[in-house]
C-alpha cells in the first residue's frame, strides 16, 4: 500500500482513528469549541468580570441594560477583613469581593467626604444623594476604635481593619487614591439581566454547570451501561434475560419524564441533576456494548484465554472491553449532547440546578417573557451558547463513529 511503511503496522488503533479526525474540519472545529469551553469554564472565576460566588453581584438599578452599556460606579470599601481565597477556593467558588460598587452619576467632594448622586437607571430621573467619608471609601474601618475627621485640618484618623492599626491620612492624598482607584466606568459587554447581574460574568459562569453535568452523568451511564451490557452479553441465558427485560422497560420510559420523576425523588439541586442524567442515559450504553460483546465472545482471543485459564473478569476487563473502546467513546460524546440538553430543560422547569447558580437553561426561563419584547438578547443568548455547545459534541461524535469504522481503511503517511 502506497505510503505505508512496515513500522506503520505496529501502530495502535487509536493512532489510526486520530489521523482520521485530523482530516475530518468539522469534527476538529466542534472538538475546539469543546476545549474552549473547557478552559472556561475552570478559569470561569479568573476571566469573568464579576467573579463573585455565582457571578451574583446583584445592581437592581442597572436591569436589563443592553449589550454595551457602560455606567460609572463608585467602589466603597466594606467594613469587614479582606476576602483573601487560596487558588483552588477561587477556581471552584470564586471570591467575595471586598467593596460595593455604587452606579453614580455625579460626584463632588465636600471637604473630607465625597457627596453622589445614585444612578436610577433611567434617563432623566434624578437620584438621591449620598455621602460617605472618603477614608471610608477607601479603608475598611472598625468604628469601634477612636475615629477622628478633622475638616479644617485636612486629615482623618481611623483604625484600619486589613492593617490592624491606626492610620492617620492626609485628605489631598485619600481624595487621588480615590479618583484612581475607586472611581471607575464598567463596560457590561453582553447587557445585564433582570437582577442587574452581568449577564457575560453569568454565562461564562454556567458554562461549567453544563460540561459539568455531562462529564458526571456520562461517567456514570457509562459505568452502569458498560457493567450491565458486558456481563448480559458475556453470561447470556437467563442473566441476560433479565438485565433485557430491566433495559426494556427504562427504555420504554420518556426520558424526560423519567428524569424528572428521579429528580423529584431525591430533590431539586445541583448533585441531584447529575444521578437523574446518568440514570437515564445507561441504558442505551448497555445495549450496545451487549452486543459488541456477543460479537466478540466466540472469537478465538477470548477461548485461549479461558484454555489458559483466566478469569471471566480478566477476560472481560482486559480482553473484550479494550475493543469496544471505539463505540464507547463515541456513545460518550453523543450521550454528553444530551445530558447538556435534558440539564437544559430541567433548569427551564425550575428542577434543576437552583438560584442563584448560573445555569444556562435557567437563564432562558427568567427572561423567555422579554423574547416579546425588547430584550429577546436576554434569552437567546443562553439558548445560542447551548446550541454551540451541542453541536459541537454531535460534530465531534460523528467524526469519532468514522474514525473508529475498521470497514474503512485510510492510506495513513507515517
Amino acid at each position: 500500500m502506497k505510503g505505508v511503511t512496515a513500522d506503520t503496522y505496529s501502530r495502535s488503533l487509536s493512532y489510526y482513528a486520530w489521523q482520521r479526525l485530523k482530516k475530518n474540519k468539522l469534527s476538529m472545529l466542534g472538538l475546539g469549541i469543546i476545549g474552549l469551553c473547557l478552559f472556561v469554564a475552570l478559569f470561569g472565576y479568573f476571566i469573568a468580570p464579576d467573579c463573585s460566588p455565582d457571578a451574583n453581584n446583584q445592581k437592581l438599578e442597572l436591569a436589563i441594560k443592553g449589550p454595551g452599556f457602560s455606567d460609572k460606579e463608585l467602589s466603597i470599601r466594606k467594613n469587614e477583613p479582606a476576602h483573601h481565597p487560596n487558588f483552588f477556593s477561587r477556581l471552584l467558588f470564586g471570591t467575595e469581593s471586598d467593596y460595593k460598587d455604587m452606579p453614580i452619576n455625579t460626584y463632588e467632594f465636600k471637604n473630607n467626604d465625597i457627596e453622589f448622586e445614585d444612578f436610577t437607571g433611567k434617563d432623566n430621573v434624578e437620584g438621591t444623594k449620598e455621602k460617605y467619608n472618603v477614608a471610608d471609601v477607601l479603608y475598611a474601618i472598625d468604628y469601634s476604635r477612636p475615629f477622628t475627621d478633622n475638616a479644617r485640618q485636612g486629615y482623618v484618623d481611623f483604625f484600619d481593619i486589613d492593617q490592624g492599626k491606626q492610620i492617620k491620612a492626609d485628605i489631598t492624598t485619600l481624595r487621588a487614591q480615590l479618583i484612581s482607584k475607586n472611581l471607575r466606568e464598567h463596560r457590561y459587554y453582553l447587557g445585564t439581566d433582570r437582577a442587574g447581574r452581568d449577564m457575560l460574568s453569568r454565562l461564562i459562569i454556567g458554562t461549567r454547570i453544563s460540561l459539568s453535568v455531562g462529564f458526571i452523568s456520562v461517567l456514570l451511564s457509562i459505568f452502569i451501561g458498560v457493567f450491565m451490557g458486558s456481563i448480559s452479553g458475556f453470561y447470556r441465558g437467563w442473566l441476560d434475560n433479565l438485565i433485557m427485560w430491566i433495559i426494556n422497560v427504562v427504555w420504554s420510559i420518556p426520558t424526560l419524564l423519567l428524569v424528572i420523576a428521579i429528580t423529584l425523588a431525591l430533590g431539586k439541586g445541583f448533585w441531584q441533576v447529575f444521578v437523574a442524567v446518568g440514570l437515564t442515559m445507561w441504558v442505551e450504553v448497555a445495549r450496545v456494548i451487549r452486543g459488541q460483546v456477543l460479537s466478540l465472545r466466540e472469537n478465538e482471543f477470548v477461548e485461549a484465554g479461558r484454555a489458559l485459564g483466566f478469569s471471566d473478569f480478566r477476560i472481560v476487563m482486559r480482553h473484550i472491553i479494550p475493543n469496544i473502546i471505539g463505540p464507547i467513546i463515541v456513545l460518550s460524546a453523543a450521550n454528553f449532547a444530551n445530558a447538556i440538553l435534558i440539564e437544559a430543560g430541567l433548569s427551564f422547569l425550575g428542577i434543576g440546578a437552583q438560584p442563584p447558580t448560573a445555569s444556562w437553561g435557567a437563564m432562558i426561563n427568567a427572561h423567555r417573557g422579554y423574547i416579546i419584547a425588547n430584550a429577546a438578547y436576554l434569552a437567546f443568548i443562553p439558548g445560542i451558547a447551548i446550541m454551540l455547545m451541542v453541536l459541537a459534541f454531535v460534530l465531534l461524535g460523528n467524526g469519532l463513529r468514522d474514525a473508529f469504522d475498521t470497514r474503512t481503511v485510510d492510506e495513513v503517511s507515517v
